[in-house]
């Protein structure tokens, strides 16, 4: 054995678990008067924003929640969905965060499936929630929060405590406990599955402080930073923002509702400095009345994640003084994982190109220690020659733990080392990758592979074109072709046949979609396309 190995172990000074707790410990103690969370008149510092949390975890622990049980959230982003992030996982619990738009019987389902003991529930919810909890056949302690800011014509009592009055049940002088072991079980997101019941994705303290800290240098996040809640704080654990803004003494200003009059408003009043939003929400902000919009004092730094964003969305968001950088990432990697980390050189480029590069999803996180591109075959790298389609495939700490109670969907997804994405995509020269599909998107057609998204990202650029999502159409003769669904930009009308016409100028003739339909096109609460439901319809 060698001498570095002998009488030299681990202890007490040497080594302490990894947890984003710390990091609310130490914006109290070093500044604890500095403005942490402002959610319309509601503002607090960060010794109020411990100390309410702190009650709320002891509160938690006095009606018997334990180490390894589970709370749900069920929450607008509001400040209650941010002080779960510690309260829960300060008693040892996990904390589970549930989109505001499921329906009754998924709802009950996670709630089964999580074996929640406590769910936290805006009121404004009560509808589909009061369906599930007539269907779930447990007993489980709810708790409202009665939001004055909620649409007061759907408010409703679902439980019999509410969230002020229980936190005030809690003492403030409560010992919280760190996790003795950075391994254990910080949250549970569930994934939004388009098929069969979701899976619930399992975090840990190591990965979710080791996101933060990542997330903080890939994006040249500095202290005290303005960060405004876009992204819900049940997705992706708000892509881990929760924990990474208080290292950085940053202040977080709520957004309950996507409201683009509003964004500019808070951009202007609070000099927001980053937020974070998926590409649909970047349109609605290009795509804004100029009545809604407000010149920017500053510049604003935008992260957009999701179906990878049109080349023309960065070109608008420049225009209005935003800087838009390109990540990538799932549920199952605590969200972001990879970046379009932008190289000076590009500078020299035109701004088309400068724009294409920027629509790639780029090269790993500073906390991610392996993202390749492989044959799914034979797990071999591809030719980097941005034409080879693989798979993409993660390695390193910010991979979950695995899913919540499914040992078989786990082993498939870690199969030989590496966790599966489902994301087809090309790594050109440079090592930065670009997406070309999800592999259940990808078209085959006469044997050829077509990309959804590039022909997406071909429509988005007819000025008549708001959103654009393509399909695969059932075809006797070809087996499949792509199938355009449209919504159009108000006051510009465009027909099927000019939008055909328009991508036959640069697209090989059987990548042109073979039909073309308008309509409003159905997204999930974090603006991806549910191209699942556009798929039934052809």
């Amino acid at each position: 054995m060698s001498h570095y190995e002998t009488n030299l172990d681990k202890n007490k000074a040497n080594h302490v678990p990894l947890t984003p707790l710390t990091f609310l410990k130490r914006a109290k103690e070093i500044y604890p008067n500095y403005e942490a969370i402002i959610y319309e008149e509601r503002n607090y510092t960060w010794a109020e924003v411990y100390k309410r949390v702190v009650k709320f975890a002891s509160a938690l622990t006095k009606i018997g929640i334990k180490k390894g049980e589970t709370v749900s959230f069920l929450a607008f982003n509001t400040p209650e969905i941010f002080e779960a992030h510690y309260s829960v996982p300060m008693t040892g619990a996990v904390l589970n965060t549930i989109n505001i738009r499921l329906d009754a019987k998924t709802i009950c389902y996670i709630l089964d499936h999580s074996e929640a003991k406590v769910l936290v529930v805006d009121r404004q919810l009560h509808g589909e929630v009061k369906k599930a909890l007539k269907t779930l056949n447990k007993k489980i302690t709810i708790i409202d929060i009665n939001d004055k800011y909620a649409d007061q014509s759907k408010l409703e009592k679902i439980g019999d405590l509410e969230y002020e009055s229980f936190l005030n049940t809690g003492d403030e002088n409560y010992q919280w406990q760190m996790p003795e072991d950075e391994w254990r079980a910080i949250s549970l997101s569930y994934t939004s599955g388009t098929t069969g019941n979701p899976k619930g994705v399992v975090y840990h303290h190591r990965g979710a402080y080791l996101m933060s800290t990542g997330s903080s240098v890939a994006w040249n996040m500095p202290n005290r930073l303005n960060f405004l809640t876009v992204v819900p704080m049940f997705h992706c654990n708000g892509w881990c923002y929760p924990w990474t803004v208080p290292m950085l003494n940053g202040r977080t200003i709520c957004l309950r509702n996507i409201d683009i009059k509003k964004i500019f408003e808070l951009i202007d009043k609070y000099e927001i400095t980053h937020f974070g939003g998926a590409p649909i929400v970047l349109n609605m902000i290009t795509g804004a009345p100029e009545s809604d919009k407000k010149k920017l004092k500053q510049k604003v730094y935008v992260l957009t994640a999701g179906a990878p964003p049109p080349s023309i969305i960065f070109k608008k968001m420049r225009a209005l003084g935003f800087e838009v950088m390109h990540v990538y990432g799932l549920t199952e990697t605590y969200g972001h994982v990879t970046q379009c980390a932008w190289n000076d050189e590009w500078n020299n480029f035109d701004e088309e190109k400068q724009n294409e590069i920027k629509a790639r999803q780029g090269v790993k996180y500073p906390n991610t220690e392996g993202v390749v591109v492989l044959d799914p075959e034979t797990m071999k790298e591809v030719p980097r020659d941005g034409k080879t389609i693989g798979e993409i495939m993660i390695r390193g700490n910010v991979v979950m733990k695995g899913y919540f109670k499914d040992k078989e969907a786990t082993e498939k997804a870690m199969k030989d080392g590496w966790f599966h994405s489902g994301d087809l995509a090309v790594m050109h020269s440079d090592g930065y990758i670009k997406i070309q599909d999800r592999s259940k998107d990808i078209i085959i057609s006469g044997g050829e592979n077509i990309s959804s998204i590039e022909i997406e990202n071909t429509l988005s650029k007819h000025p008549s074109v708001s959103i654009a999502a393509v399909v695969a159409k059932p075809d006797e003769k070809w087996g499949e072709v792509p199938c355009a669904f449209i919504e159009a930009v108000k006051d510009k009308p465009v027909s099927e046949k000019e939008l055909i016409d328009f991508c036959k100028e640069t697209l090989a003739g059987f990548k042109v979609p073979k039909k073309v339909v308008f309509c409003e096109l159905p997204k999930t609460s974090t603006g991806k396309i549910q191209k699942f439901e556009l798929r039934k319809q052809v």
